[in-house]
């Protein structure tokens, strides 16, 4: 009887910390960013190409790694000109910086439904620490297709000179043309994809 007490605290034990891999769905997620322009209004971009996953061992994410990664080459803008210009050495000089990626060092639960990520964003070949504001939308066990899904969406200010994307001119007025405060707003669908016992 001791020993089948013990087998069945070793499964639990070997349950509770169960390995999951959860994959960003393309089709159904936008990285998108918004940047003042001229002082006095918006200008809205996302870029088309992305990809990512969340590996976790609990049930409400706490802790998972995250690691996301953008093909810079993939700016969209509604502008075939403006988005040839964030392309070039002005801003995110692609043909030498291709990929933006993202690996998280800190991913907790402040409330319910909300978390504070932290983690190394690198961008033009410059890596700094950026906070990041989550908030988990829930999970769906069939999405109709018998895929388990989770949905999230990150949020969050970083100033775009910090990373060597510091092109800008000035008004007639004195005021930037581009603002330097890039506002991200990243909405995930993720696909459970497997377990595995660790």
């Amino acid at each position: 009887m001791k020993k089948l007490a013990v087998l069945i605290a070793f499964i639990a034990t070997t349950y509770s910390f169960a390995q999951t891999t959860w994959k960003v769905d393309p089709y159904h997620s936008k990285v998108s960013f918004s940047v003042s322009h001229l002082v006095i209004s918006e200008v809205d971009g996302s870029f088309n190409s992305f990809d990512g996953s969340f590996i976790s061992n609990k049930n409400d994410f706490s802790n998972a790694e995250i690691t996301f990664e953008i093909d810079a080459n993939s700016i969209d803008t509604d502008n075939a000109k403006r988005d040839g210009h964030l392309k070039s050495e002005d801003f995110f000089y692609v043909e030498k910086n291709p990929k933006i990626t993202f690996t998280s060092t800190f991913f907790k639960k402040k409330s319910k439904k909300r978390y504070q990520l932290k983690g190394n964003l690198t961008m033009r070949g410059i890596t700094k620490k950026v906070t990041l504001d989550v908030s988990h939308g829930g999970i769906i066990a069939n999405d109709g297709n018998g895929n388990t899904k989770a949905g999230f969406k990150i949020t969050g200010i970083i100033n775009r000179t910090d990373f060597g994307v510091a092109w800008n001119a000035k008004t007639e007025h004195g005021g930037l043309v581009v603002g330097e405060d890039i506002e991200i707003t990243v909405k995930l669908e993720l696909v459970k994809k497997d377990m595995n016992a660790n």
